[in-house]
């Protein structure tokens, strides 16, 4: 995949969501006018991938507690180069849940754009954030890795109590 399949994506994504064209239209101008976002050394910010899971019952949301963030959040990361984000949404919930999904629909199930705070040296930026509806059977076994400090099954119903995020409030509100 090329920059351009992702500005497509966005383009389909800002169609069928047109409530959210704000964030729609800032996140196709950053990847548009920069070559280089899928690199975290674009310092102003770059893109990231993550990935939405939900049971099979479409009751429960698998999410992982972040040891540097002290959040709970659905697993993701950067592309460091990839240009394939959803490839980079299966690699990073292979490494941060232990499970491999195979068979996806590549459309994009919502986007993000949030502030990272600066952190060791590395400036306060923006995460362009693509995420995709992950779907899996709740019993499959999963473990979390160095990056967390839990890795837990949560009800829809009980999610405002382990998160206020925003983001993840409105991916639930999309299921």
């Amino acid at each position: 995949m090329h920059r351009n399949t992702l500005l497509s994506e966005i383009e389909a994504y800002s169609v069928k969501r047109p409530l959210e064209s704000e964030v729609s239209t800032s996140f196709y101008n950053f990847v548009s006018e920069n070559p280089d976002c899928f690199k975290r050394e674009l310092l102003m910010g770059h893109v990231t991938a993550s990935a939405f899971i939900v049971d099979l019952e479409a009751e429960k949301v698998l999410l992982l507690h972040h040891k540097k963030l002290d959040r709970w959040l659905q697993p993701g990361g950067h592309c460091d180069g990839e240009t394939d984000t959803l490839d980079v949404a299966k690699k990073e919930v292979s490494e941060e849940t232990g499970i491999v999904f195979s068979g996806f629909n590549r459309e994009i199930f919502d986007l993000d754009i949030h502030t990272i705070p600066e952190r060791k040296g590395i400036p306060e930026h923006l995460h362009y954030d693509v995420r995709y509806l992950f779907e899996v059977d709740s019993q499959i076994p999963f473990e979390a890795n160095e990056e967390s400090n839990d890795l837990k099954w949560i009800d829809f119903s009980d999610l405002k109590n382990y998160t206020s995020e925003v983001s993840i409030l409105r991916m639930l509100e999309k299921i």
